[in-house]
Order: structure tokens, then C-alpha cells, then sequence
């Protein structure tokens, strides 16, 4: 009989193995809330304010009730007393928070804001009932735009609000002064990070079950959170937190917008209860453009001192927020820590001076959104690098060379930031990886030649930095995050030797049945159909933080490695004990335990299971079962970071622009599967063109959503996406056992400052050094229509 070789068995982690999800949810198995059938379920609709700004005069529901099939409705009245205020759970010092009932009660501040609930039997009775609702309005006037709402007169939101100003948030580190004296110049440049509405394919909902005989409430819900959500319900509620069981089934897309406390939760879990029916509440796709969370939403000032050289000295910036009417879940972090933190970039550059105002509009709240933070960082930080390029009259990739942080300087604090560190990088690696496989001196030469052909390209090299995998509870709650960081992980050998892990991420497509079950079996030496994962059910995980900051990899993932690594010594023992041996002499490869150079001494890793719960020959003191929990965690975040290229052609005739090629180059450390990592970027490459090219939320001066639907607000198409291509570089990082960083947020944050570049590039010859976000067809053409006119005009 041979010997197991464990140098030759399988390993799973770096393997593109094809996701275990996709025949259930490719051939319409898959189980989404709106999909859940419950008898007796009721339909929950929300009437919403049709106005940015105003006062509610009365509210007279009599008629609605009175028809058929209506169950109740809920106003504020309804709730006043008995549920408490949606808060958020991320507060920067200083900043102020606006009172947010889940009803308005008696101030509307958005279109679109939850001013009554309808419960009736059918969709149609409660759509119905909506209608025969009738609120009585003072309209007042509204301010959508983040400047205007600073300016003395314009309309005041909240009493505890003087001046629409929520806070202001100062970060930084060394001395700009000092930079700003040594410099050669100052250039200065101001940017728009244009409003984001997130649109996954599934809109949010929830379904709400009372049971009177257990006093406990059952309710299933699109959450990238689980737990936090429970919380959150049960805080809002006054319930017992282990008298609400929460089930988040299948989730048909997040980026951010489903891992926040929403009125419509409240008031169905509330509902169930109130008038003991099973409540469901779907969101329309309109109500997901006026009542889900946007995105982005900065105004950014921002001076560089430089050298001639093209040395970097120092960087300020002074920059708006719009926050939108009420202070949503991480809503003060997401501009201030997430952003301003990280307006250096790539670059060494010694001296930051940040600072960021929040304000409050008559708009949508403004939250998490794919990147989260670090998309506007690195926006504002390469569109600055673009500048500074032009003004010295400097190559952009030159430019960036002199500055970048070099390999010998990790781990890195920027700044001189005694709170911050960069934990490992190559930056130029990647940067003249992106240059080598865009062809960037080809194009360049090419560029000269197609100019002459009236045909406009242009070629950009970016690069990016993200924090990601934060998990250091005792930072997070020094910058007012109310969360714990760690992640957890439950793994439970069954008597058979089939394992199942439980974990608190919660995948929205990212893939988790299949890498945590790589993870899982890689380190346990287990096919992976012997590993099955569950993750998103309150009752059945113990605890967990779900999935947001690109940390499902490296801190969740960890957590789970680490358990298993704890089963397989426990195992281990067990397994010297039925050899007769110390577990020193025991090796372990594809499931079998075994004594080196004895091949007839072995035993199965489902031998050692049975054994575990037997008990029989347990090693003495060591209790029977074979199951491991682990908290982890990191000490710190790690630094996901990376370049992208992208060249494009701009029909100067139209305005049209059509990406030609695309190139992300990424290190993310030790990476796991290398199929899911290319679909990440795909995707956050695909959202991020979205936001350069095509989309754009727009409010008129009453406070009305012009692009209230997807007639209006542009998600790109598939024809309008490139062809992305990926490579990686493998830099680990010493913060967790899995060497890994996260990738989900990346094409999101490389994406718009490439793409911008390479028009910007492409229209050179204009004089054009930059246009605001979204570069739409219309935009770009009067660009250069005004550039024409400029240059027909007499010095």
C-alpha cells in the first residue's frame, strides 16, 4: 500500500474552482426574500412624501381604512412612544444627529421619506389605499446642493442642525505650511464625485412573522449584516435581542445599500406584531432611487505643493459631503475616516491637510456604496497627480513614478500618521506591470498618428490604495464605529467526518459557498462536497458582523482557517491516540492520519470523527465532540492596492466615448480563487465606468429626483463595458494566517480616475485637462465645443 504523500495532495486555495452556488441560481432555485411564502401574508405599502421640503398639516386616513381588504395603517402617531429612532452607528466626533423617526412626524425633509404605512390583504388593496390617503402639505422651500446648504438664508432642516452643517472632520499629518513655502507652485483643481444610486438587481424587502405563543418575531431579510441588523431592529423596537430571529436568504446584490437600518424594516417587524399578521413589504424600483441610500455625493477642493521635479510635498484639501436629509448608518465615516485618510494615495507624500464638512440637504441619505469612501479618495488624489502632470508639462506615469512609495519603506506610515499604516506594497510593480500590458509607449506613438487622422484617443495610467479587512474593535469605537471588527467562525466535525461551517459573512454573489469551503478543506485535506457553509440565520450562526469593507477574505475567511486548523489538532490527538503514538508523529494528508514510514498505521479523518463523539479512546481529560469556535481579530486593516490603465477614443462630433481597452493589475495578497477575484473586478470595474461614463443622480431646486427611474438614470449596458483585463501581483500580508487582503471594492476605486484621465488625455489638444463626472455624450461635446470657442477667441 502506498503512502499518502501530503506534499502531492490536492490543495484547493489558489484554485479557480467554479462556484458551487451557480446551478441553484442559474436555473432559477434560488431563494430570494420576495420569494418566501408564508400563509396569510399580508402586502405592506409605504406612502411617501412627493415633496423635498415640507410641513405635514394633517393626515386623513379614514377613507383608506375603510376599504376593502385594508388590515390598518400606521402613521406616527401609531409609533410614538413605542419604537425609537433610526441611528446611526457610526459617528465622528463632533458631529451632530438629526432626529430620524421611521415615520415622519410632522416634518418631511426628502422626497420619497415614509410619512404612513398601509397593511391590506392584496398588492392592488393596498396601492389602493395608498391613493385614498390624504396629507395635507406646507411646502417649504428646499436646498439639494451641498454649497448652497452652507450659504446664510438657505432653508434650515433640523432644529439641532444650525446651518445644515452636521460637523467638520479634520485629519491629516505633517506640516503643509512648510510644504506650501518649499514649493515651486500651487495647483489647485476642484472636482465633482457626482451622486451614485446603488441599483442591485434585487430591490430590498422584508417579511415579518409574530409568533404570540413564543413571544418571537421571525424576519427574513436581504441583509449584508445579519446580526447587526437584529440589533439594530431590536434596539429601534425595544425587543429582546433573542426574541427576533433574522433569515437572510439569497441576496441578489448589495454594494453597501443593504447593510444599513431602513424605516421599512421597522415598520414591518413592527406591524407583525401590532395587528398579528405575517407582514411583506417589496420595494419598487422607483422607491429604490427616492427611499434606498445613494452614494458619493462630494464637492472637493484641493491644492498640491510641488516641486518642479514633480515632487509631491504636500496636499490640502477642503472638501463638502452631502449626507442628504438624515445621518444614515456609517454615514459621518464614510467622508471623514474613509476618505480624507486616504487623499494621499499611492504617494509619498509627507504633509496632508484634510478637512471635511458635512452637510445636510433636502436629498436622499447618502451612505455606503461600493469602496465606500476610498473611490472619492482616490478620485481626488490621481485627478490631482493628472494635474500636476499637465501644469509641469510632465508624463503622468513619470509623475508618478517620482512619487510612489517604494518597497523598502513598509510597513508605511503615511503622512507621519501615528494612527495609519500601509501594511505591505510594491506600488511600482504594479504600476509598471499596468504600463506593460496597456502598451503604453505604443499607444503614445499611435496617439500622434490617429490625431492627425482626426481621430482623439487617449491613455491613462492610474493608481489606488484601499484599507480594507478593518477588524480592530478598539480603533474602530476611538473613531465612533459602533460595531465590534472581529469575525467569527464555528466549525462543526459530524460524526460521519462531513464538516459544516458556520460564519458570520453574508455573500450577495461574492461566492462564499465555494472559498469558504476551499479555505475549510485546504487546511483540513477534505474534498470540498464534504464541507458545507451556512452563514445568514441568526439561530443557527452564533455571532457576526456580515460583510462590507472587502473583509469576507481577511478577517471572515481567517476565522474560518483558523478553526479548522484548531479541529485538525484536536483531530490530530485523537488520531496519535488510536495509532498509539504522540501527535508529534502523526502527519495528516487527503483525509487520512497516518505514522510516517508505516503505512498499514493509519486511520481516516472519518474514523477520528466517529471516534470524537465515541469516545471511547480519547486521549485523557479531553472532552468528547469535535468543534471549534474563533473570534478573529486583526490588529489592523490591510492595504488592498493596485493600477489600472484604459485607453479610449472620444468622437469629438458627438461627445461619444468608447473605452478600447481596459487593464487592472491588482495585489491583493495570497489570493484564493482566482475566478472569483476576476469577477470582483469585473464587476467593480463595470460599476466604476458606470459612475465616469453614464451615471448620475440629479435633483431639481424643489428637491425632486429627476432620475427617479432607470429611464432616466443611466446603468451601463453590457455593450458599454470593455473587455477587463486582470493580473495579479502576490504581496502577503503578516495581519492574518491567510496572507490575504480584499478585492471586492477595487474596480470600483481604480476605475473613475482612469477612465477620466484617459478622456482628459484624449482631448488634450483642447486644452481640456478635465471634466466632472458623468463624461455623458452631451457633456463631453460642450467641453469641447466651449474649448473651440475659447481658442477662436482673440488673446
Amino acid at each position: 500500500m502506498s503512502m499518502p504523500d501530503h506534499a502531492a495532495s490536492s490543495r484547493l486555495v489558489g484554485q479557480s474552482i467554479t462556484r458551487r452556488e451557480d446551478p441553484r441560481l442559474l436555473t432559477g432555485r434560488g431563494r430570494y426574500t420576495d420569494d418566501i411564502a408564508i400563509e396569510g401574508l399580508t402586502c405592506a405599502m409605504v406612502l411617501r412624501s412627493p415633496h423635498g421640503h415640507a410641513l405635514i398639516e394633517s393626515i386623513d386616513t379614514s377613507a383608506a381604512l375603510a376599504m376593502e381588504g385594508v388590515v390598518g395603517i400606521l402613521t406616527y402617531e401609531d409609533l410614538r412612544g413605542k419604537v425609537g429612532d433610526i441611528r446611526p452607528n457610526w459617528v465622528v466626533s463632533g458631529a451632530k444627529v438629526p432626529p430620524h423617526p421611521p415615520l415622519a412626524d410632522g416634518h418631511v425633509r426628502y422626497v420619497g421619506e415614509a410619512v404612513a404605512l398601509v397593511v391590506a390583504h392584496t398588492r392592488q388593496q393596498a396601492a389602493d389605499a395608498l391613493e385614498a390617503i390624504i396629507v395635507d402639505y406646507e411646502v417649504l422651500s428646499a436646498v439639494v446642493d451641498e454649497e448652497a446648504a452652507l450659504r446664510e438664508g438657505a432653508p434650515q432642516l433640523h432644529d439641532n442642525v444650525p446651518g445644515n452643517l452636521i460637523g467638520i472632520y479634520r485629519g491629516g499629518g505633517g506640516d503643509y505650511g512648510a510644504a506650501a513655502e518649499q514649493a515651486d507652485r500651487l495647483i489647485k483643481v476642484r472636482l465633482v464625485n457626482n451622486r451614485l444610486i446603488p441599483s442591485p438587481i434585487e430591490p430590498r424587502a422584508v417579511r415579518a412573522v409574530f409568533d404570540e405563543n413564543d413571544d418571537r418575531l421571525t424576519i427574513y431579510l436581504p441583509t449584508q449584516v445579519p446580526h447587526m441588523s437584529r440589533r439594530w431592529l431590536a434596539e429601534t423596537l425595544g425587543w429582546p435581542e433573542h426574541k427576533i430571529h433574522l433569515i437572510a436568504p439569497d441576496i441578489g446584490g448589495g454594494f453597501g445599500s443593504k447593510m444599513h437600518l431602513y424605516a421599512e424594516e421597522i415598520l414591518v417587524a413592527f406591524a407583525a406584531r401590532h395587528f398579528g399578521r405575517p407582514v411583506g413589504w417589496t420595494e419598487t424600483r422607483s422607491e429604490a432611487h427616492t427611499a434606498t441610500t445613494h452614494g458619493r455625493a462630494h464637492i472637493e477642493y484641493v491644492e498640491a505643493a510641488v516641486r518642479k521635479d514633480g515632487r509631491v510635498l504636500g496636499i490640502k484639501m477642503r472638501s463638502l459631503a452631502n449626507l442628504g436629509a438624515y445621518l444614515s448608518n456609517m454615514a459621518t465615516g464614510i467622508p471623514t475616516i474613509n476618505t480624507v485618510s486616504f487623499a494621499c494615495g499611492n504617494y509619498d507624500i509627507p504633509a496632508l491637510d484634510g478637512e471635511m464638512r458635512l452637510v445636510t440637504t433636502n436629498t436622499t441619505p447618502v451612505d455606503a456604496y461600493r469602496g465606500a469612501g476610498r473611490p472619492e479618495a482616490t478620485y481626488l488624489i490621481e485627478r490631482t497627480m493628472d494635474a500636476v502632470a499637465a501644469e509641469l508639462r510632465m508624463d503622468p506615469v513619470e509623475l508618478r513614478r517620482i512619487n510612489l512609495i517604494r518597497k523598502h519603506q513598509f510597513p508605511y506610515h503615511p503622512y507621519e500618521s501615528p494612527v495609519f499604516t500601509w501594511d505591505t506594497g510594491n506600488y511600482e510593480g504594479c504600476l509598471e506591470a499596468a504600463v506593460e500590458a496597456i502598451g503604453y509607449n505604443q499607444w503614445r506613438e499611435r496617439q500622434v498618428a490617429l490625431r492627425a487622422q482626426g481621430r482623439y484617443v487617449g491613455i491613462a495610467v492610474t493608481c489606488y490604495l484601499e484599507m480594507v479587512g478593518v477588524g480592530n474593535s478598539v480603533p474602530l469605537r476611538w473613531v465612533g464605529f459602533d460595531r465590534g471588527g472581529w469575525e467569527s467562525a464555528l466549525l462543526r466535525v459530524h460524526s460521519d467526518g462531513k464538516v459544516t461551517l458556520f460564519t458570520g459573512s453574508m455573500p450577495q454573489g461574492h461566492g462564499h459557498a465555494t472559498v469558504y469551503a476551499q479555505i475549510v478543506g485546504d487546511a483540513l485535506q477534505l474534498p470540498m462536497d464534504h464541507i458545507d457553509v451556512v452563514f445568514g440565520d441568526t439561530d443557527r450562526v452564533p455571532a457576526g458582523h456580515g460583510t462590507f469593507n472587502s473583509r469576507s477574505m481577511p478577517v471572515g475567511g481567517s476565522a474560518a482557517h483558523m478553526a479548522a486548523k484548531k479541529v485538525l489538532t484536536k483531530a490530530t490527538a485523537i488520531a496519535a491516540e488510536m495509532l498509539e503514538a504522540t501527535p508529534e508523529e502523526v502527519s495528516h494528508a487527503s483525509g487520512t492520519f497516518f505514522l510516517s514510514g508505516q503505512s498499514e498505521r493509519r486511520v481516516s479523518f472519518g474514523e477520528v470523527a466517529r471516534m470524537a463523539y465515541v469516545s471511547s479512546e480519547l486521549p485523557l481529560g479531553m472532552e468528547p465532540g469535535l468543534e471549534e469556535t474563533v473570534f478573529f481579530q486583526p490588529e489592523d486593516g490591510v492595504t488592498t492596492f493596485g493600477s489600472h490603465a484604459a485607453v479610449v477614443e472620444v468622437d469629438i462630433e458627438t461627445g461619444l466615448v468608447s473605452v478600447l481597452d481596459y487593464v487592472a493589475v491588482d495585489d491583493i495578497g495570497n489570493v484564493i480563487n482566482p475566478m472569483l477575484v476576476d469577477g470582483q473586478v469585473h464587476g467593480g470595474v463595470a460599476q466604476g465606468i458606470g459612475q465616469a461614463l453614464y451615471e448620475g443622480a440629479e435633483y431639481d431646486e424643489s428637491g425632486q429626483l429627476l432620475t427617479g427611474s432607470l429611464l432616466d438614470y443611466a446603468v451601463p449596458k453590457s455593450e458599454q463595458i470593455p473587455r477587463v483585463r486582470t493580473s495579479f501581483q502576490v504581496t502577503p500580508t503578516p495581519i492574518n494566517p491567510l496572507g490575504a487582503k480584499g478585492i471586492g471594492e477595487a474596480g470600483c476605486v481604480g476605475a473613475p480616475p482612469v477612465i477620466v484621465g484617459a478622456v482628459c488625455d484624449a482631448l488634450s489638444s483642447f486644452g481640456i485637462t478635465h471634466i466632472d463626472m458623468p463624461l455623458t455624450p452631451p457633456k463631453v461635446w460642450r467641453a469641447i465645443s466651449a474649448a473651440r470657442v475659447d481658442k477662436r477667441s482673440p488673446a
